[in-house]
């Protein structure tokens, strides 16, 4: 053991200049197999930071100290993002190493876990963001693997380890050790390791000041890699074959007793301070309409029950069975013929420690996926381990017993309502209050913002897509009939309608549009029609956007959207108001023809595609503004436009997940095991809760992803309330409870 002074950064707009002194021991977790060091890049012994590499704080200043290591303090509500960034003067040249990772010795030194955004960029502009929780308490090694030589597939598709081909959005660590491994999220994984520009370790809008201490920053060598690192992962019942952990299940019997205990604590009761519709029941009576409908109490919006009383919904998202499945590794030559069956690709086979006979009892559970949006496969077998052990422990009725079951344990836990993505099924369950959903599918045009992650936008000026959306919104209504358990209707989900980063991501659909020819897209020809009203002449619009444009044909025709100038990015504005206005006015239409009697909650906007003409616009339409926000809380001060437009709103999706379940992802937001994620579970509903804007928020979602990713995208999270096993998580659910019991008299106190 050694003893190391550490150096105090204040990573947010304030940085601390006096050096502070703290003895800390440091002992080492890693094995001396995996620590094999072949460059040190900072241990910071000489207290030299200030060289050829700058060790920055999000506000810009640099550090200076003589200490030997960098205790940093991460400020909270002041700051959506605090930094601490490691630059150097000329890019860092890693090329010469071939199978290598960035390890940091780290300890928490505060009061809260710290979930760390990592950030490793090259001089090409490509970055590659990870994550990891560092619980409280002393120093572990942490690691992100930057390069490797690993076995490629036999499919010839690349590196299956590093690219994750092997279609999970993480994957397990490749050698034993006690490190931790940063988790994988986004970005380019194969960076140009001969130039890499910085290194970054982030606190994203957290509701709490964390602190942690970070020493010998180095390069080490990746140990030999276990090459059936994937190989049986998979037990029977869907969880990790290779360890054991809290509430796992070895047998149906266990899952049987589980059942009958559970069902005996489920009484089927509101809690005592709840109306018929999950109201609260003491406090202050609205007019009663018989349906949901929104307003304020005192000086706080809220939903309004059918009866009157005040109502804040809580919840989960995902309430059905169908997102539980996941890709085999085999394919048929012909969707609906077994017989053609083959291995697609044999690392995804390999995976499982048993699959169950295409004939057998539980192979009613195998189904085929003809298109996926990203993952190991573009289309495939696939198998759903949660219907197989839901049939395994409540027998050939499991889906009734399911819904009913799933319906006792929202009123046993306190929850005001089912979240979206609910299965219709449980549309007429008439004792938890529900939200309907739908999506705006035909073959309308389209156009692009640049950005479209979920796919391309609808082309809204196309007469195709009222039509579209008039019949999506009648499906709905069909489904819902009317009943007044429901609260309301999310229609889409996370449209990229731009980004507000740059000019270029949050005015993507002007620059991608106006090049076109309005006579094949319609909103550029309402683009047209605007700037024809706007400015009357061509000359008078060339004048204003520095411009040269030959006639209002030429305009049509399409023209160079690249220039600007103020007036110009004016009307770009404008331009994104009217196609945001056009989509929400739609289906609001749509919603007063077919369920006038049911509020319009939007389109769940995701917090990195929010501009605010975009909000705007739709504030004019919607009955409540939804956003899809995977932070650590909601800061205050990122939400003061609410109060600006005097809108309610509702979050449709957050979660957090931990890894001590021993799945391979936790999921956007990390905490480091579950009595952690249970109180960042309860810390972010209490900011929803005391938000006066804000009057519901659903956690996504009911049941964990599985663990090797949901068909159609791969997600394989732990972030469920529920295991692949039907096993609730303890801590969650008391979180739930405590959170749910005090939910009425916090909110309108």
């Amino acid at each position: 053991m050694n003893k190391f002074s550490v150096l105090p950064v204040l990573a947010a707009s304030i940085l601390v200049s006096a050096c502070e002194q703290v003895a800390t021991e440091q002992t080492t977790n890693a094995d001396v197999n995996t620590d094999q060091v072949i460059k040190v890049l900072h241990d910071f012994e000489d207290g030299n930071i200030n060289g050829d590499v700058k060790f920055v704080a999000s506000n810009g200043e640099l550090v200076k100290s003589d200490s030997t290591a960098l205790n940093v303090k991460f400020a909270s509500q002041s700051n959506y993002f605090s930094s601490l960034l490691i630059k150097p003067d000329t890019p860092y040249d890693w090329s010469e190493y071939d199978d290598f990772n960035i390890a940091f010795d780290i300890a928490n030194d505060g009061e809260h876990s710290v979930n760390i955004f990592l950030d490793v960029s090259d001089v090409h502009g490509n970055n590659y963001t990870r994550s990891v929780s560092v619980a409280r308490g002393g120093v572990k090694t942490y690691y992100a693997k930057l390069a490797g030589h690993d076995l490629a597939t036999p499919e010839g598709r690349g590196d299956i380890e590093l690219n994750f081909l092997s279609g999970l959005r993480n994957n397990p660590p490749t050698w034993a050790s006690d490190d931790i491994q940063f988790i994988s999220l986004w970005g380019k994984k194969n960076l140009d390791t001969k130039a890499i520009t910085q290194v970054e370790l982030s606190v994203q809008y957290s509701l709490f000041d964390k602190e942690i201490t970070i020493d010998n920053i180095r390069l080490r060598q990746n140990p030999p890699k276990n090459e059936d690192f994937l190989a049986n992962t998979v037990d029977q019942f869907g969880q990790n074959a290779t360890v054991d952990f809290a509430d796992k299940v070895h047998s149906q019997e266990e899952l049987i007793a589980q059942k009958k205990t559970e069902q005996a604590e489920l009484t089927g009761e509101l809690f005592s301070d709840r109306s018929k519709f999950g109201g609260w029941k003491n406090g202050e009576k609205q007019e009663a309409t018989g349906y949901f409908r929104t307003g304020k109490v005192g000086d706080k919006w809220a939903f309004i029950d059918p009866e009157g009383y005040p109502y804040f919904a809580t919840g989960l998202d995902i309430i059905r069975l169908g997102d539980a499945a996941t890709m085999t590794g085999y394919d048929y030559d012909e969707p609906n013929d077994r017989s053609t069956r083959h291995v697609e690709l044999q690392s995804r086979v390999d995976m499982f420690e048993w699959l169950p006979p295409l004939d057998g009892d539980l192979g009613q559970h195998y189904s085929y996926a003809g298109y996926t949006h990203s993952g190991a496969l573009l289309k495939g077998e696939s198998f759903n381990f949660q219907r197989a052990n839901l049939q395994r422990k409540y027998g050939n009725n499991y889906e009734n017993m399911w819904l009913d079951t799933t319906v006792r344990r929202m009123m046993n836990w306190g929850f005001t309502s089912l979240g979206n993505w609910t299965s219709p099924k449980l549309y007429d369950n008439n004792k938890v209050p529900y939200f309907a959903n739908g999506w705006i599918t035909g073959d309308y045009k389209t156009v692009s913002s640049g950005q479209d992650f979920w796919g391309a936008l609808p082309d809204v000026f196309d007469p195709v897509f009222a039509a579209s959306a008039d019949a999506t919104v009648q499906r709905v209504a069909q489904e819902v009939q009317d009943n007044p358990w429901c609260v309301g209707v999310f229609i889409d989900n996370e449209k990229s309608f731009g980004r507000s980063e740059t000019r270029a991501s949050k005015l993507g659909i002007i620059l991608t549009t106006l090049p076109k020819n309005g006579a094949e897209v319609p909103t550029k020809a309402h683009f047209t029609q605007m700037m024809k009203a706007k400015y009357k002449t061509i000359e008078a619009l060339n004048k204003a956007w520095d411009k040269d444009i030959a006639s209002w044909e030429a305009f049509d025709a399409g023209i160079d959207s690249t220039m600007t100038t103020e007036a110009l990015d004016k009307d770009y504005g404008d331009m994104l108001y009217a196609f945001a206005n056009q989509y929400f006015r739609i289906v609001n239409e749509a919603m007063e023809k077919h369920m006038p009697n049911h509020l319009y909650l939007g389109a769940r906007f995701p917090v990195w595609g929010m501009p605010e003409e975009v909000v705007e616009a739709s504030s004019k339409h919607v009955d409540v503004i939804s956003f899809n926000v995977y932070k650590e809380g909601i800061i205050p001060r990122q939400w003061a436009f609410l109060q600006d437009l005097d809108m309610p709103a509702i979050i449709g999706e957050f979660h957090m997940g931990a890894m001590d379940n021993r799945m391979f992802h936790p999921g956007i937001i990390m905490a480091s095991d579950q009595d952690d994620r249970a109180k960042m579970f309860k810390d972010y509903m209490y900011s929803v809760i005391d938000n006066p804007n804000y009057i519901g928020a659903h956690y996504f979602q009911y049941a964990d992803g599985p663990l090797t990713g949901r068909v159609y995208d791969g997600e394989n999270y732990n972030i469920g309330f529920i295991s692949v096993t039907d096993t609730p998580y303890a801590e969650m659910v008391n979180a739930a409870k405590e959170m749910n019991t005090e939910l009425y008299q916090r909110r309108f106190k």
